[in-house]
């Protein structure tokens, strides 16, 4: 009651603050909704001294003489990061508990866009409520997220951030939780999408000065396709560039960012550097011999933004004529349309979001409201992919047991890894296996340090379930990761054979009845597991409803309906070089030759679903139309369950290579047992057009174009054939 108590006093006196502060700045013109918002921006631009100017483009910049504070720049990956293990709330200071989510490999693993732009929308409103939040104000709603790279090489340190290996699947979740974060109303957002990292920031072993090269047409059709989704169609106006090169050019100096992302995308908005990016220009790619020149090619090439020390290198560079104030003015345009977008420069009372998190209005934080535990439970049960179950082995009866062997690491822990904030609290595996069970049944707990103790544990057990993975963190330092198979940001992983399946082996060889649980944020290369074991499940980490997830799977109260977003090759041999960025040598299920131990789109379920009926709304279309295709999905199992329904192409006359099969539709639907469903997806002609490179612009072939859809890559039972009737190109 004392801490509501002041946080009224504090949001009245705040109140209080803000009125005078608008009475008294009400004679600006930036201030004036009235004007348009290039009136409103240059009137501020024309107040701002040089040194104001270049300390705008610093995180959380204010002018008190003008009262005005811009939002710094927050995390949030998988929920808002005010805390966790890299200390995101603040170096001294307690951290702030928010609302926990799987990570964002697990998020891309349901296949939701609905379930993203609700989390977004949370996670939004909750970085509101903390930064306006008189006794809380930390943070900002400038989010960045969120993370549209690819994953095209299971061995990317980095991973868990990505949605998955399809452009099309990436991008479409992006455009879901960009809106999310922002909110619905056209004028002004509830936080900033800050869209990371611009481009193919693919592989973390020499990323300072590395460069990622492919061609124009890959640029096109595969690497940028989410942040061009994620700009054209999730409105997003703030991205990250990338520390790599794209073909030898740093992508903060890359021309790439004015010549494509500002003209044909439309950003005309933020731009910043990665964390260190100018240093690492001068010490990394030795472009420039020093900051204060990189510093001025920076502002050139469009970014307005710092995340790394620069005010007096920059300011040396107006000086001495590497950059002139006309070009910071061209940049900081765009920088300030996503503060005054986000109501930074509004008077009182016209941001619609002004009063999250200062008006008391009774209701409990909305990190510990029932509809966000609900909603992270839910996330986390979407997210698990049941990938073998031989025999019915799952669900789990516990009314016929009496014992269950849990073994394996960390199963008293939700690990975080360091893009996480801090959660409210954490259910842990063996929490929810606990909770699940009852008293009833026994749970007999081993870490698998000590092999024989835990296969003396399993052999006493009615089943066993073994929990093995990665740790996100390594368990280790910064740039430490002494497992070969674990990775994160800053190490790339040496293998993907998982060294923990000699656990499991052990455990299997005294109990039959072995469920591997593979906790992890990457593909591993269980071919053993797969052929032996009756069942296994995966998941990932983070989420603070890690253990009630895992146990509504594990005992039926959820239907498994997970698929994976990555392809899963059976061992290191299938693996070309990381730094081989050209997918048609034979990289993802686009242009892989290989037979994978799981294939793209991948996850079984408690029940079955039957396919039929493929039809399309026209044989023939216009190289500018669209057909709509449909497909009748019944469950002729026994359980109400969740299923993927995912559209594939094929090319059947293209003049050019293209992928042997490409996602162009997916719908996650909910289907009652022994009741089916007509799921229709669009397909636009434009979406099958190639990147004419002699010609700079997209082209229609007419062609034979076959459609198919099932529930994985690998099981596509029905197929039509659509014509497109002539030849277009259309401008980028």
């Amino acid at each position: 009651m004392r801490i509501r108590s002041l946080a009224r006093m504090a949001a009245l006196a705040l109140g209080v603050i803000y009125a005078q502060a608008a009475r008294a700045q009400a004679d600006f013109p930036f201030r004036n909704p009235a004007l348009s918002d290039d009136q409103r921006i240059s009137d501020l631009l024309g107040r701002l001294t040089l040194q104001e100017k270049i300390d705008l483009m610093s995180d959380h910049p204010s002018f008190p003489r003008m009262g005005l504070i811009f939002s710094g720049q927050v995390e949030g990956l998988h929920g808002l990061a005010l805390g966790g293990p890299a200390g995101w709330g603040g170096r001294g200071l307690l951290p702030v508990p928010t609302t926990t989510f799987p990570q964002e490999k697990g998020l891309g693993a349901t296949w939701d866009p609905a379930l993203l732009h609700e989390i977004a929308a949370l996670e939004g409103y909750e970085a509101r409520y903390n930064y306006q939040n008189p006794i809380i104000n930390r943070g900002g709603v400038v989010v960045r997220a969120p993370n549209a790279d690819l994953s095209r090489d299971p061995r990317w340190g980095r991973t868990e951030e990505s949605y998955g290996e399809d452009p099309y699947l990436v991008g479409t979740l992006t455009v879901a939780f960009a809106q999310g974060l922002q909110g619905p109303d056209p004028k002004h957002w509830q936080a900033a999408s800050l869209m990371k990292h611009f481009l193919a920031n693919e592989n973390e072993d020499g990323r300072s000065h590395s460069s990622s090269n492919f061609d124009e047409r890959l640029f096109r059709e595969y690497y940028s396709v989410p942040f061009r989704m994620g700009f054209e169609q999730g409105g997003s106006r703030a991205v990250m560039a990338a520390y790599n090169a794209w073909n030898g050019i740093p992508m903060m100096i890359n021309p790439v960012l004015k010549n494509v992302m500002i003209k044909e995308w439309g950003n005309d908005g933020l731009i910043c550097t990665d964390g260190g990016a100018l240093g690492l220009l001068i010490t990394a790619h030795k472009s420039f011999p020093n900051k204060e020149q990189g510093s001025a090619a920076a502002i050139k090439a469009g970014i307005n933004h710092f995340l790394d020390t620069y005010k007096d290198d920059l300011g040396k560079a107006v000086k001495d004529g590497y950059v002139t104030e006309a070009d910071m003015d061209a940049v900081l345009k765009n920088l300030l349309r996503v503060y005054l977008r986000l109501g930074e420069m509004d008077p009182a009372g016209v941001d619609p979001y002004e009063q999250i998190g200062r008006k008391n209005d009774g209701e409990p934080a909305p990190w510990e409201r029932t509809s966000s535990r609900l909603l992270a439970r839910k996330a986390t049960d979407e997210s698990i992919v049941l990938l073998k179950n031989d025999n019915h082995t799952l669900p789990l009866d516990k009314n016929r047991l009496k014992s269950i062997a849990l073994i394996g690491p960390w199963t008293d822990q939700v690990l975080l890894d360091w893009y996480s904030g801090t959660p409210p609290y954490a259910l842990t595996v063996l929490d929810g296996l606990r909770e699940a069970v009852g008293t009833h049944v026994r749970i007999l707990s081993a870490d698998g340090s000590d092999p024989a103790a835990a296969a003396d544990l399993a052999r006493k057990a009615d089943v066993a379930i073994v929990v093995v993975g990665n740790h996100p963190e390594c368990n280790a330092g910064w740039d430490k990761c002494p497992t070969p198979s674990n990775g994160k940001e800053d190490v790339d992983r040496k293998t993907i054979a998982l060294e923990q399946e000699s656990l499991v082996k052990q455990v299997f060889a005294v109990n039959p009845r072995t469920i591997e649980v593979l906790r992890s944020s990457f593909p591993y290369a269980i071919v053993w597991s797969q052929q032996n074991l009756p069942a296994i499940v995966h998941m990932v980490h983070n989420s603070q409803e890690e253990g009630h997830g895992l146990a509504d799977v594990l005992f039926g109260n959820y239907s498994p309906a997970g698929r994976l977003t990555q392809t899963w090759p059976t061992g290191d041999a299938q693996l070309l070089p990381i730094m081989d960025y050209n997918l048609l040598d034979g990289r993802t299920y686009m242009y892989s030759k290989e037979k994978p131990l799981y294939p793209f789109g991948f996850g079984l379920s408690y029940t079955t679903f039957t396919y039929a009926g493929l039809k399309t709304s026209a044989t023939t279309m216009p190289a500018d139309g669209e057909v709509h295709v449909t497909v009748t999905v019944k469950n002729t199992g026994t359980r109400d369950s969740d299923e993927v329904v995912q559209m594939y192409v094929q090319h059947l006359g293209s003049a050019v290579t293209r992928p042997q099969l490409e996602l162009k539709g997916f719908r996650r639907v909910h289907i009652a047992a022994g009741a089916e469903q007509s799921v229709t997806l669009p397909l636009r002609a434009r979406d099958l057009a190639y990147w004419d490179t002699p010609n700079h612009a997209w082209r229609v072939e007419k062609e034979k174009v076959r459609v198919l859809a099932g529930g994985s890559s690998d099981a596509l039972p029905v197929h039509a054939d659509v014509a497109i009737s002539n030849t277009a190109t259309f401008a980028p």
